[in-house]
């Protein structure tokens, strides 16, 4: 009866020495095989603790605290601008198993900045989008996107209030024009406002108001009428 032997999977050298060495506690600089290096506090054999990671293809840092080989604490992430030669710090924050997770603040290319709480690397619960437009938007947020409560105030000076959904505005809302001093409240789908009332809102305050009033609807309940523009719509889609 012939004899097969069991082919053995060689480990690569790199792995071996590195899985006898046993780092443990502050080490020096460490390089591994493709160039990164690694700086700070080590348990059995893996990143735990404060330390400095600098990889070497994209020039990226990351300073803060790990915890068994993952980013998990405070930490900030900054990235290298070659054509500057300096660092550009890209998020500040909170971490967990190696992803954005928390509270924290990231800064975009286009000088939008983010602060508020993140899960899973996207931007989930209350936070404050400042964009490069000079509009802000604060509230909910869900897996990047607009998500439940929230204001966005335009650069202009307008407001939405309302419930988002999926990134578009979603439900009841109102908008303010504070600068024709005009107040719109209603029903949107989709980013959409589909029925609602218009009024005169903080004329007095306005820049450049509206020329005349608008005059007074007369029913004898408006949100009645809403309500059943809204379930009439509601019942097409």
């Amino acid at each position: 009866m012939p004899n097969f032997k069991t082919a053995q999977i060689k480990q690569p050298r790199s792995e071996l020495l590195d899985s006898k060495s046993q780092k443990c506690g502050l080490r020096h600089t460490v390089f591994a095989v493709n160039g990164n290096e690694f700086t700070g506090e080590w348990k059995d054999n893996k990143k735990h603790g404060k330390g400095t990671q600098v990889w070497k293809k994209s020039g990226a840092i990351y300073d803060g605290e790990w915890k068994f080989g993952k980013r998990d604490g405070q930490g900030t992430y900054s990235v290298l601008l070659p054509e500057r030669k300096e660092y550009s710090r890209k998020y500040c924050g909170e971490w967990k198993n190696g992803k954005k997770h928390g509270y924290g603040m990231y800064f975009y290319n286009n000088s939008s900045v983010y602060e508020g709480e993140w899960s899973e690397d996207c931007r989930s619960g209350w936070g404050r989008m400042y964009y490069e437009s000079g509009d802000i938007y604060e509230g909910e947020w869900l897996k990047d996107k607009n998500h439940g409560k929230g204001i966005i105030r335009f650069a202009k000076g307008n407001r939405h209030e309302g419930t988002w959904q999926d990134g578009l505005r979603n439900g009841h809302g109102k908008f303010y024009y504070s600068d024709k001093g005009q107040l719109y409240e209603g029903f949107w789908v989709d980013g959409v406002a589909k029925c609602g009332t218009l009024s005169d809102f903080g004329r007095d305050e306005a820049p450049t108001p509206t020329k005349y009033l608008i005059p007074q609807v007369q029913l004898v309940d408006t949100q009645s009428v809403l309500r059943e523009a809204q379930a009439a719509y509601l019942k097409q889609c």
